[in-house]
């Protein structure tokens, strides 16, 4: 799993949050399939460029996007729910290898929420 922001901006940090990892590798093995991660920690600067600012539960290592579609996507969902994610956001239009699902359990944010992009 690729969880620095040094495939994005090259600054190599890496502040994934304990519990969050925890709670993801027991989604991992739970629904049996690799999860291939499209974002995970990104730094202030970085999130930036790419979102609505210079924090939220990426820069807090607590959220991942993970590059999935179709019935995985639905399968790797349920199996989030039931875990406890409660930040969800749904990408499945387009090409089907740019679909992903944004996992999250940041409490910063008004949670539980779910949206599309």
């Amino acid at each position: 799993m690729m969880i620095k922001c040094q495939r994005y901006c090259g600054c190599g940090q890496n502040q994934m949050d304990p519990t969050f990892m925890k709670k993801l590798k027991e989604l991992r093995e739970e629904v049996g399939l690799p999860m291939y991660l499209s974002s995970a920690y990104r730094c202030p600067d970085y999130n930036a460029k790419v979102s609505s600012g210079e924090t939220g539960p990426h820069t807090q290592g607590k959220a991942v996007d993970v590059t999935i579609a179709g019935e995985k996507a639905f399968e790797l969902l349920k199996h989030a729910l039931v875990l406890g994610f409660h930040g969800i956001g749904i990408s499945q239009t387009g090409a089907r290898e740019q679909r992903f699902l944004h996992l999250d359990i940041s409490d910063d944010i008004p949670r539980p929420r779910i949206w599309m992009y």
